[in-house]
């Protein structure tokens, strides 16, 4: 296979002099080809095949121990102004970028295949996709591209059609974290990565594409490339609405992405269908609605804390067919992180377990799978339209202040309420509980230009003929004076989701507040729940007094972008800082 375009061949004629491959190998998607590098990588060591009883198709591949995680501190947005990057991104000249990693790409496919990626992003045949290349001499990365995106032959002949494509050129290099490098041109639709072969910093198509120069294509092109699952949620009427959300990292959002309602709403009728848990393309419709994509094909998930408890639906779709990465081994070739039952063997380097080594998996570890194994995956999820979104919903871990849910007050406090939008960091994780910090839309570390000119293309979607989704924000972490959680989290999440769509239909009642519309008691479908009604009422309240701090913090956030920052904004964080009596927040 190659290929009747011209500026693609070219392409990897230049890339293939540079890099110095022993052989090209352009990637037809096919099952043979997947078999065959499979086995490949079998006989080098890249990959363990698993039990072949309890995991069927299944691998176990084990990274470098120094490149397990999204390296941020060395990743760049290269654009010719710097501020076009944005304090929110790591900038480079591209000039000095091309010139800095090209020549750690000299020669370094030599001894190594110099495979030709194909793909696209989102269902093959529809208008809100858009389709890319990546060059890789890694086997393990191709395997990984063809459960996450459409890749091949199908892929391939769009890009001939349209004669446009994203350029990814990738190399492991030597592994080496001070050779290691993820590169951004946005004005080049070019992205190029060295030194990793982690899924975030390898897999080109997924952050490195579908966020950081997909948000620079959309804010072109009119349309957002936002860091969201969609969820389908259908009604005992057999309605379905369908809901776009964005939460950080350590907020659930996988699991509510494959939600399974409680019992008594399942024997009522209500269904839940997963379309995507990561990354959600919106584009407005003729109607004026707007309509999303999942421009993945699989999930890239963490594996710790995925259990028969916690996320059922993706447990089920991990028994076959599917890549694990640094997870630990039991003595029969199961795969095994904490939650799981068993006993682990090896740890995710290979060693004996031992508990003084640290956790059998690393905590990053994760799980490669087509999202059509997953049980409540949804064929609308292929719809060449997308689906019509009803409710935008942020959310952010908080053990006090934000309430279990509230709706803004229209599309402008909406993007107020997600450029705001922050999580307490845990012990675990930085040393330190209780810190703020902020990560609008869940975007902080994937918005591929200026934060406050994101700001403004999300406000420009209001305008004349638009019928926008309401934007809904919730907080499932609230905690209480013990320090336990308040709210059950998980199924009954379900419950605050059956209120943000009763509020898009107009049929559930609210309190009015200075930050948005927060249901009361009776607004709220408790059936069958144990809640005390003091816990209830810390879920619900609006304190003026923390609020009043809270917005103040805000608008220094969105001052510190600058003089881009639409006034429009600073104008609204005013208006609810005037609402809870105090003083505008900073301009």
């Amino acid at each position: 296979m190659t290929t009747t375009l011209a500026t693609l061949a070219r392409w990897v004629d230049d890339v293939a002099r540079l890099t110095r491959p022993d052989a090209i190998h352009w990637c037809d998607g096919s099952d043979a080809e997947a078999r065959s590098l499979e086995a490949a990588m079998r006989e080098s060591g890249d990959l363990i095949a698993l039990n072949p009883d309890s995991h069927p198709g299944c691998h176990l591949h084990r990274s470098h121990p120094s490149d397990v995680a999204r390296v941020e501190h060395l990743t760049f947005v290269c654009t010719t102004d710097a501020d076009d990057a944005g304090p929110n991104n790591h900038w480079m000249a591209p000039a000095d970028a091309h010139a800095k990693i090209d020549a750690l790409f000299d020669g370094c496919m030599q001894g190594r295949t110099l495979y030709v990626v194909p793909y696209c992003m989102g269902p093959i045949d529809s208008p809100l996709s858009r389709c890319g290349v990546e060059i890789s001499d890694s086997p393990y990365v191709v395997a990984n591209m063809r459960l996450m995106t459409r890749m091949g032959a199908a892929a391939l002949a769009r890009i001939e059609r349209e004669g446009t494509f994203v350029r990814g050129l990738h190399s492991t290099g030597e592994l080496d974290p001070a050779r290691r490098f993820i590169m951004h041109f946005p004005e080049e639709l070019t992205i190029k990565s060295f030194g990793s072969g982690y899924g975030g910093n390898a897999l080109l198509g997924k952050k490195c594409h579908a966020l950081r120069i997909a948000s620079h294509q959309a804010r072109q092109e009119g349309w957002l490339a936002e860091h969201m699952l969609i969820v389908g949620i259908r009604n005992p009427a057999g309605v379905t609405r369908y809901i776009a959300a964005a939460f950080p990292s350590a907020c659930g959002k996988t699991n509510l992405a494959m939600l399974i309602p409680p019992k008594a709403y399942r024997d009522a009728g209500w269904e839940v269908f997963t379309i995507g848990d990561d990354i959600c393309w919106m584009q407005p419709g003729a109607d004026g609605r707007l309509y999303a994509i999942n421009p993945e094909a699989g999930y890239f998930g963490v594996a710790p804390g995925t259990s028969a408890k916690t996320n059922p639906n993706a447990l089920a779709m991990l028994d076959r067919n599917a890549i694990f990465t640094n997870v630990g081994l039991t003595a029969d070739g199961q795969p095994w992180w904490d939650g799981l039952p068993g006993v682990p063997a090896f740890d995710w380097q290979g060693r004996p377990y031992d508990p003084a080594n640290g956790p059998a998996a690393h905590a990053n570890a994760r799980f490669t799978v087509s999202a059509r194994q997953c049980p409540s995956w949804s064929p609308e999820a292929e719809n060449p339209h997308g689906v019509p979104i009803d409710a935008i919903v942020f959310g952010g871990r908080r053990e006090s202040l934000v309430p279990l849910v509230f709706e803004a007050r229209d599309w402008t406090h909406g993007v107020l309420v997600g450029a705001g939008m922050a999580s307490e960091t845990t012990a675990a994780a930085t040393g330190a509980v209780g810190v703020v910090r902020r990560d609008p839309m869940a975007m902080k570390p994937f918005c591929g230009y200026n934060f406050a000119e994101y700001f403004a293309h999300w406000l420009s979607f209001d305008r004349p003929g638009a019928k926008l989704p309401k934007i809904f924000h919730v907080n499932w972490f609230r905690k209480g004076d013990d320090g336990a959680f308040l709210w059950p989290g998980f199924g009954d999440n379900m419950r605050v989701l059956e209120w943000i769509l009763a509020r898009c239909a107009g049929t559930a009642g609210a309190d009015r507040t200075p930050i948005g519309a927060v249901p009361r008691a009776q607004d709220l479908n408790l059936d069958g729940l144990a809640l005390p009604p003091a816990a209830l009422d810390v879920l619900l309240e609006v304190d003026a007094d923390g609020w009043r701090e809270e917005m103040h913090a805000v608008g220094a956030y969105l001052a510190s972008f600058g003089a881009r920052v639409p006034q429009r904004l600073l104008d609204e964080a005013a208006r609810v800082a005037g609402a809870l009596g105090t003083a505008a927040a900073p301009a």
